[in-house]
């Protein structure tokens, strides 16, 4: 028996600026075009508006297939910014200059490495709100060390700015109405985390990680372990189980093929 045309497994590269529901509307949209009625669509695993990258898209009834999906290890390459956070934790938020409350010399991954407080060093172990692109700039030793805290299962408290639904609402919705609520934590497992560019304060990973891991937590996560603080600039999902990017087309190349 012959798969009908209209069950699909359709690999998008996501452009940045766009919602997933806004990518399935659009995938929809032309599916209803070329077949001449409405094709049930949707996707395996939100991204974010600002990001880019592997967007696999099902139509049909492949929809039925969606969890299998969902439960599948990924790949992502992010940037983070150190010296900043965000309220979303990533570039759509309030940013702001991170000011740690104190500063725990003596616990600090930089404690092998005085140098990196200039005169501070000499000072009292704490020292009590002082900007943190005044404190410390980590070195590529310190970030090294600080990863591999990170490698393995870990608990993760989702950001409140996601598609995480509290008491039947996302989560981002209330957050927007500023209403007070708690996401519960999670374990995770980060298998690999692995730098592609280091130039203060821009951080460039790679990593691969288990479903349910939120790329922006764990960037929150690695800058206040550094105590420097950090939110996403970038981030690319380059894979998705045994589905690769490089087997992805754009959104626009598939609207618009015949």
């Amino acid at each position: 028996m012959n798969q009908d045309p209209e069950d699909q497994i359709i690999l998008i590269d996501k452009p940045t600026g766009i919602s997933s529901f806004g990518v399935v509307a659009k995938v929809r949209g032309f599916l209803k075009a070329k077949y001449g009625h409405k094709v049930k669509v949707g996707h395996t695993g939100t991204l974010d508006p600002f990001a880019t990258g592997l967007l696999i898209i099902l139509s049909g009834k492949m929809t039925k297939k969606s969890n299998d999906f969902l439960k599948l290890d990924k790949v992502y390459e992010a940037t983070m910014k150190l010296g900043y956070t965000s309220t979303t934790g990533d570039p759509e938020g309030e940013i702001r200059e991170y000011i740690p409350t104190q500063f725990d010399y003596s616990s600090s991954p930089l404690r092998s490495h005085p140098s990196s407080l200039g005169s501070l060093a000499s000072c009292s172990p704490s020292v009590a709100n002082i900007p943190q692109n005044n404190l410390i700039k980590p070195d590529l030793h310190d970030i090294e060390s600080t990863l591999t805290k990170f490698t393995g299962k870990i608990t993760q408290t989702p950001p409140k700015y996601s598609a995480i639904k509290i008491n039947g609402q996302r989560a981002y919705k209330l957050a927007r109405q500023n209403k007070d609520f708690e996401i519960p934590s999670r374990q995770v497992e980060i298998y690999k985390i692995e730098i592609l560019d280091y130039h203060y304060p821009e951080l460039t990973i790679r990593c691969h990680v288990s479903s349910g891991t939120y790329i922006r937590t764990l960037a929150e996560d690695i800058g206040n372990a550094l105590n420097t603080g950090a939110y996403l600039t970038k981030l690319r999902r380059l894979q998705i189980g045994q589905y690769n990017i490089k087997d992805s087309q754009s959104l626009t190349n598939y609207c618009n093929k015949d």
